[in-house]
């Protein structure tokens, strides 16, 4: 089985690494705050890293699964980063949500030093990771891709191949744009209900039993009704930077976004009045608060 080489272990990472174990595969982890989770993926077999290019120079693949570019720029470049260590078999491939044109100007460099780079976001939650049932947006060397296809397959249940390094990326973003603004807008219908006396449960019967009722709606109606936040496990702060990350990209493709500006400043509203790491479902609970107390500092 290929070597797998695994750097950033939150909650999609440790649940992807623990789908990798379970299948028997080779892996060597690196944590970049919390010890918790390497120390959970060493007692089940994995190896730990001591640096970035050490764990490219052992592995076939790499996956990366961090925060945002920032965090994927630092652990690729410099003397000890991912590039220094790939061999020309080796495939880097980052799976979180990262800039377009950045994963573009890491492809670049990746394919000087001989090896290939995919940006393969990823869609559905932890839970799905566990299973195996992910869905992957993958983009980059066509040859690169077909060659980790069967491990794509092991991970994920829907996988898209969408073409030249970047797309991945595009795509996710997109998707996460319009997925953020369906649950901040169900966030948003919940509290102006409360406001105007229409109970939660009797505006969520009306809306899912017709054309608007979706999985993001069940989501949001987790926590706004049933009490239970937890159900999509995504921060609203991660949220805020997906949209910037999105508005950054439609400025440059000239396609000023309208809907997308609004979607971002009520994430970042929420993140500043202390909901940064709550899930994006207690977006009803900011709401709540801004209308019973409307000043806003």
């Amino acid at each position: 089985m290929q070597k797998i080489g695994f750097i950033g272990l939150g909650l999609m990472g440790s649940a992807i690494v623990g789908r990798l174990l379970d299948l028997e595969y080779p892996v060597t982890v690196m944590g970049r705050r919390n010890r918790t989770p390497i120390n959970l993926a060493v007692g089940r077999g994995a190896s730990e890293g001591n640096s970035y290019a050490e764990i490219a120079r052992q592995s076939d693949i790499v996956f990366l699964c961090v925060d945002n570019s920032a965090s994927v720029e630092s652990i690729m470049l410099g003397g000890d980063g991912v590039i220094s260590g790939i061999h020309p078999e080796s495939v880097v491939i980052d799976l979180g949500t990262s800039q377009p044109e950045s994963t573009e100007q890491l492809a670049q460099l990746v394919a000087t030093a001989g090896g290939s780079y995919l940006d393969a976001p990823l869609g559905r939650t932890p839970a799905h990771a566990k299973e195996g049932l992910l869905n992957i947006m993958a983009a980059g060397d066509k040859s690169a891709f077909d060659k980790v296809h069967p491990v794509l397959s092991d991970i994920g249940e829907n996988i898209y191949y969408l073409g030249a390094s970047g797309c991945g990326h595009t795509a996710k973003l997109i998707n996460n744009f319009f997925g953020m603004t369906l649950a901040t807008a169900m966030s948003e219908a919940f509290a102006v209900a409360d406001k105007a006396g229409v109970k939660r449960e009797d505006l969520y019967s009306i809306m899912s039993s017709g054309p608007l009722h979706s999985a993001m709606m069940d989501l949001v109606k987790a926590n706004a009704i049933d009490g239970d936040p937890t159900k999509l496990a995504f921060s609203i702060s991660n949220a805020a930077k997906d949209l910037g990350y999105y508005t950054q990209m439609t400025d440059a493709l000239k396609a000023p976004t309208f809907i997308g500006s609004s979607t971002k400043q009520a994430l970042n509203l929420a993140a500043t009045r202390g909901y940064g790491q709550s899930d994006v479902p207690t977006m009803v609970n900011f709401f709540e608060e801004i209308y019973s107390k409307p000043s806003i500092e």
